[in-house]
């Protein structure tokens, strides 16, 4: 797993010194654990947006006053209008202490039922985890190259050795589907298809009957 270097630097806690920080660039955030008290620190917003906006889950070295404290990037806060981040928490990694967590889902390769003309629908791109320091993976990877339509993977399909997995294992990963349009036109076909047979069968029913009219006069004249 890829560990990324944070330079930060200690800051003053309170909300004027925390918008002095902003206005200088940076991000204030704080680093915390079982065994460390809350230190307030600023960071470059520039050097978040690596750690931030990537779906890959990286462990991350905070260097603040020549200590290094190695952190996983606990919950980020945005600006409700403008996006930009407004604050950052890191948390602590310690080896032998179990850490819940949400790890990204990969999704590889390109399904048999694809080349059919099928879709390939997700419906979770996370998984909530627990798990030591040592066992946490960058993300979990799921291969549909072989499924077929009809085909679905669930989260009880991971692999899951050293890890706890906190989502639901029924919850569906990703299933393989038939487009609507096609099922619109194949359902389109067989009502065409039955309306077809309906009407052979009524245009049959017609020429009995009309063939029953027809020897019932042949009856008629010959009782004359």
């Amino acid at each position: 797993m890829e560990v990324i270097n944070l330079e930060a630097a200690k800051r003053t806690a309170g909300k004027t010194a925390t918008k002095a920080v902003r206005r200088e660039g940076y991000v204030p955030a704080v680093v915390y654990g079982s065994e460390e008290e809350p230190m307030p620190i600023k960071v470059a917003e520039l050097d978040l947006r690596s750690i931030i906006f990537t779906d890959i889950f990286h462990r991350v070295s905070v260097n603040v006053d020549d200590k290094s404290y190695e952190c996983i990037l606990k919950d980020v806060d945005f600006h409700p209008v403008t996006d930009r981040v407004r604050h950052a928490d890191f948390q602590v990694l310690h080896p032998g202490q179990q850490i819940k967590l949400s790890i990204p889902v990969h999704f590889e390769g390109t399904a048999i039922g694809q080349k059919e003309g099928g879709l390939a629908q997700t419906f979770v791109n996370e998984i909530t985890i627990k798990a030591l320091p040592k066992d946490l993976p960058s993300y979990f990877v799921v291969d549909i190259s072989e499924m077929k339509i009809g085909d679905s993977v669930m989260v009880q399909d991971l692999d899951r050795e050293g890890i706890e997995i906190l989502t639901p294992h029924d919850q569906t990963l990703v299933t393989i589907t038939v487009p609507r349009a096609i099922i619109e036109l194949e359902e389109a076909d067989e009502e065409a298809l039955l309306e077809g047979e309906e009407g052979e069968l009524a245009e049959g029913e017609e020429g009995a009957e009309g063939a029953e009219g027809a020897d019932e006069g042949e009856d008629e004249k010959t009782e004359e």
